[in-house]
């Protein structure tokens, strides 16, 4: 049996950059193969030597421990040495990795409910990309008798033990945020962080406060809570307003689960859309070429801020790809970021002397600090940022446990490899509510362009079996108009 044969049996699959699924489905033996197969790839293509170092982190979710446990025990398996590196940010862990030339494993399910988890898997140079992760379906899996039940559980737990946390990642990620903006950075504001069970919540409090800011802790939360950057909960919005309305803070910080996808809310309590946050990050970083997913705002295009502007497909391996190419070729800076919020970076930034090393991966504490700096410098508030932009905005929503073969089924009828059959099949079923279909775009899911400029773009999330669906107009208010009513309408594809 190869790794492929069992994420085709055990229920976890590959999402953005690892694999994912209910905590349930997600065994000792299925935690312990997945990661014998990512470094059977390493050792096979010459990345990774036997007795090199092997870097672990996770998230703070209940179930994490247990997984890291289930990888460290594959990491001593294959030849290798663990080094838990502790509950810190996705982007620390590949920070650190990248400069050590360690591979790393991740541990989290980023925004997605306490009941699934994930392993995200990182080169010495950064994040798997789609060739990686055909690479290790291939891998072949080898169990060692006497070390799983029947129910794929350790029979002696005590082998999954991990050595002593050390906190040198963190440290290296703290020191590369104050080691770049200059000391008085933050100075002068006052910031709310938002901690809920963000693994980021001690790094988001060391770099404010090391850049001069005063920083109030809130939320708090001992048990994991599903903060989503992209599909923002009801109560976290309530949340922001409740805080702004106080006075006390010029803005608001926060992350997902592990660290990778920014919130921001301004004086106002209003968070900042993540591809907002996105282009306006990559401005003030001097980019010159920025890659983002199709689902992003065409404020972007429409600013004219950037010499190169390209569009992938969802997921950060694909932005990856594309920031590497753009490099290879001289176009430089070259940044990426996503929709949630996430941003890349491919090349080095400088500024002032200093220096701030690539990391392409997603990070969420540049995007924090760089603009809130950045209106502090301007001496504006936050929510003025934006304002330089061209008025378009988007929303974005989603329909849970929807299954990912339903979503393929309902949206096969309009991918038909005909643009104009597909055009006038979506015009036939959209148009009545939303008016007629002027184009369609099938980079990933289904973007449609309307007649008026509004946008609708349909796509089955790749690591939760959800239906999402992403709008854009020349109003706030439109674009959640439109997302509502366009959910409203997939519900009805359940029957």
């Amino acid at each position: 049996m190869r790794i492929g044969d069992l994420m085709a049996t055990s229920g976890v699959k590959f999402g953005t950059s690892g694999a994912r699924g209910r905590v349930e489905d997600m065994s000792d033996l299925i935690c312990y193969a997945y990661a014998q197969g990512f470094l059977r790839y390493l050792l096979g293509n010459g990345t990774l030597a036997l007795g090199a170092e092997v870097g672990l982190a996770g998230d703070l979710r209940a179930s994490t421990p247990r997984i890291l446990g289930a990888c460290a025990k594959a990491v001593i398996d294959s030849g290798c040495r663990p080094r838990d590196l502790g509950r810190i940010p996705t982007p620390a862990l590949a920070a650190y990795g990248i400069a050590q030339a360690w591979p790393t494993l991740m541990v989290t399910g980023s925004h997605i409910p306490d009941d699934r988890n994930g392993i995200k898997f990182n080169l010495p140079s950064g994040e798997i990309l789609k060739a990686d992760e055909d690479g290790i379906r291939a891998q072949p899996i080898t169990l060692p008798e006497g070390l799983f039940d029947a129910s794929g559980g350790f029979i002696d737990p005590s082998q999954a033990a991990l050595p002593p946390e050390e906190s040198s990642a963190l440290e290296a990620y703290v020191a590369r945020y104050l080691d770049f903006f200059p000391p008085d950075w933050l100075a002068g504001l006052r910031i709310g962080l938002y901690e809920h069970s963000s693994v980021a919540r001690e790094a988001l409090f060391r770099v404010l406060t090391g850049l001069g800011a005063e920083v109030e802790r809130l939320g708090f939360s001992e048990t994991f809570l599903p903060v989503d950057t992209e599909a923002i909960r009801p109560e976290d919005i309530a949340l922001a307003r409740d805080w702004a309305a106080t006075g006390r803070f010029d803005a608001l910080v926060s992350t997902d689960g592990d660290g990778d996808r920014p919130l921001i809310g301004d004086e106002q309590g209003a968070w900042l859309r993540g591809d907002i946050a996105g282009v306006l990050c990559a401005q003030h970083l001097g980019a010159a070429a920025v890659v983002t997913p199709i689902s992003s705002n065409t404020a972007l295009e429409r600013s004219g801020w950037f010499t190169r502007v390209e569009r992938t497909r969802i997921g950060s391996p694909y932005v990856i790809a594309a920031m590497q190419a753009l490099a290879a070729r001289g176009i430089g800076p070259v940044v990426g970021y996503e929709a949630n919020g996430g941003f890349l970076t491919a090349s080095d930034i400088e500024r002032q002397g200093r220096r701030l090393p690539a990391l392409p991966t997603r990070d969420a504490v540049i995007v924090a600090v760089t603009l809130i700096g950045a209106a502090r410098a301007n001496q504006q508030p936050l929510s003025a940022l934006a304002q330089s932009l061209p008025r378009r905005f988007t929303d974005s929503d989603r329909l849970k446990d929807f299954p990912s073969e339903l979503s393929a089924e309902c949206l096969a009828a309009f991918q038909t490899g005909d643009a104009e059959a597909d055009r006038a099949a979506l015009e036939a079923v959209f148009a009545a509510e939303f008016g007629p279909v002027t184009s369609v775009d099938h980079t990933d899911g289904i973007r449609m362009t309307l007649a008026g400029g509004d946008i609708l773009h349909l796509r089955p999330s790749g690591n939760a079996p959800e239906l999402r669906a992403y709008t854009e107009a020349d109003s706030s208010a439109r674009a959640q108009d439109l997302s509502q009513r366009c959910l409203a309408m997939l519900e009805r594809w359940r029957d």
